[in-house]
């Protein structure tokens, strides 16, 4: 069999940078596999990706060698048009995709333009909207979407076209866990039943491996560091010395001086054999300690029976009531468009409640503008496109401070630190154009970052970064947290930012608050993971599969041993 995308000695350079973003790269792709594409920030696989889908050369222009074929083609041969009839791309950044006013437009445009009738387009459009469970938004505009909603658009607009390889740019980036692992599980019945070939570029690594994958291509530095089944991968060491985070249970197992064998199938946590390594977990929980319990201190924020909805047909939040101390740091979480960006957004407020309160140090906000709020509660859209007003980076961060007469001296001190811990120093000259989407976002980070704000609200903080970068932003966040007590909220997706740096998890489903407790304990319930579409973690089932009676001590166990040894 002949391989479908062939990559032979090939190098390439952006005319903008002076070394090459790939060097010598051979990789063969066949018909029907799904590979799975891993790497750090800034290691080439997003460029290897747009090298197979035509965006290099035709749209970002640079010089290169070596062979490329797709289909046993060269793509210059081929055309981007060429190219688009047997790629398809779910790009990370939705809203760089969308083109028509409304959804069923959208999804639509690929068989308008081939000119299908009109009967035959509605028919399919709607198949596809059903497949990737959007039927009940087709008629609303993009924009009024959240990301999860927007992800799944995209993925529509690429599946109605009938192309031989589907190529996906960080699926599981916006999506809350359950939605994540409906993603992964239509990703492989769309390769099963219709015998795609599927490349699929993410950072979470072990939500992509929910289902099989043939094999995953470690980049690293703009060459390929490994290329091999994902049993052999997580029975070496290459994603640790790539900055790249194991499994949960992979880590778990080596904390407890286990070494893992490819034999015992370590690539999904249904099908690993567990047997030989639970003496090993069993003695490690058995002499690991226990969380210390937190000290209470004074509420800085109280939300109080709060009622909302955009029309009178639906509500989107009801009778929401929690508080939060002052230098908590907690996670808010709940399935996609459950009302957790509403939420803030009301705290912001940008809009205002249907009903009930909002208490700053025991004081109403109502009274308050948006700008005298902004002083003391700091938001980080989910977004980093609806943010950024700057051309370039250093403008943007100082932005804040400078509307606000901060001296040039100490802006330039304060955003200079900012960039620094955030990985950015080096970009500072940059315009922000050239940045990638993790990149912009760690710019709107920064931006309100450097204002030192009482309260600081991230929705998805961590969306679409590696771990390297995760964990710099997410230190950074903790010291500011600790250092100069800034209480921080966290609208996230990410069970494992969830796990690793907060100590209480609000759960919001259908609008309603339904939970308020620790993150193992949240986790581990299986009723309300079901009803938030949150994903219950893969160390209980690794702690029942070893025997170990109480699963929900054993995750506490093991997030205050990573936060002691990290």
């Amino acid at each position: 069999m002949k391989p479908i995308i062939e990559f032979k000695d090939y190098s390439f350079k952006y005319n903008s940078q002076v070394e090459p973003t790939l060097r010598d790269i051979n990789l063969s792709i066949y018909p029907g596999e799904k590979i799975l594409i891993i790497g750090p920030s800034g290691s080439g696989k997003s460029t290897l990706a747009n090298c197979i889908n035509g965006l290099v050369p035709f749209s970002y222009v640079g010089e290169s060698t070596g062979e490329l074929y797709i289909g046993g083609k060269e793509p210059k041969d081929l055309g981007i048009f060429g190219l688009s009839k047997m790629v398809g791309t779910v790009l990370q950044d939705t809203d760089g995709q969308f083109i028509g006013l409304t959804v069923a437009e959208d999804v639509a445009f690929v068989l308008e333009n081939d000119c299908l009738e009109e009967e035959r387009m509605h028919k399919r459009v709607e198949e596809i909207a059903k497949l990737v469970d959007i039927d009940k938004l087709l008629h609303h505009a993009p924009g009024e979407l959240s990301g999860g909603q927007k992800q799944r658009v995209s993925m529509a607009g690429v599946m109605i076209d009938d192309v031989d390889i589907l190529l996906f740019d960080e699926p599981l980036a916006n999506l809350d866990p359950a939605t994540g692992k409906h993603a992964i599980e239509l990703i492989d019945s769309i390769q099963k039943e219709q015998n795609k070939t599927i490349l699929i570029i993410e950072h979470r690594l072990e939500d992509a491996l929910f289902r099989e994958v043939d094999r995953i291509v470690v980049v690293g530095d703009g060459t390929i560091v490994a290329d091999m089944t994902p049993d052999e991968l997580l029975s070496k060491d290459v994603l640790e010395r790539q900055g790249i985070r194991e499994p949960l249970y992979v880590t778990a197992l080596k904390h407890a001086g286990c070494k893992i064998y490819a034999k015992d199938h370590p690539a999904q946590i249904q099908t690993m054999d567990f047997g030989p390594y639970k003496g090993r977990v069993q003695d490690w929980f058995a002499h690991a300690d226990s969380p210390d319990k937190k000290k209470e201190s004074d509420n800085v924020l109280q939300v109080e029976h709060l009622d909302f909805s955009y029309d009178e047909s639906r509500k989107i939040l009801q009778d929401i009531s929690f508080s939060v101390q002052k230098g908590e740091m907690l996670s808010i979480v709940g399935k996609n468009g459950a009302g957790k960006t509403t939420l803030s957004n009301l705290i912001c407020g940008f809009i205002k409640p249907d009903s009930g309160s909002i208490l700053l140090d025991g004081e109403d906000i109502s009274p308050l503008s948006i700008k005298e709020r902004g002083e003391r509660i700091g938001l980080v859209m989910q977004n980093p496109n609806q943010m950024i007003s700057k051309a370039m980076i250093y403008e943007e961060v100082a932005l804040g401070l400078a509307v606000r007469g901060v001296p040039e001296e100490e802006i330039k001190e304060r955003v200079y630190e900012t960039l620094k811990i955030c990985g950015l120093y080096p970009f500072r000259n940059w315009p922000i154009s050239a940045l990638s989407f993790g990149q912009k976002k760690r710019v709107t980070i920064a931006s309100i970052l450097v204002m030192n704000p009482e309260i600081l609200i991230l929705d998805e903080p961590t969306a679409g970064q590696d771990y390297r970068h995760y964990t710099e932003i997410m230190e950074f966040l903790k010291r500011v947290n600790q250092e100069y007590g800034t209480t921080i909220m966290m609208i996230t997706h990410d069970m494992h930012l969830m796990m690793e740096y907060t100590d209480r998890a609000i759960v919001i489903a259908d609008g309603q608050m339904i939970a308020d407790d620790t993150p193992a304990k949240v986790l581990t319930d299986a009723t309300i993971s079901d009803r938030a579409y949150l994903k219950q973690t893969s160390l209980y089932d690794m702690a029942k599969q070893c025997g170990i009676e109480s699963p929900s001590a054993f995750v506490e166990c093991f997030i205050n041993y990573e936060r002691k040894v990290r």
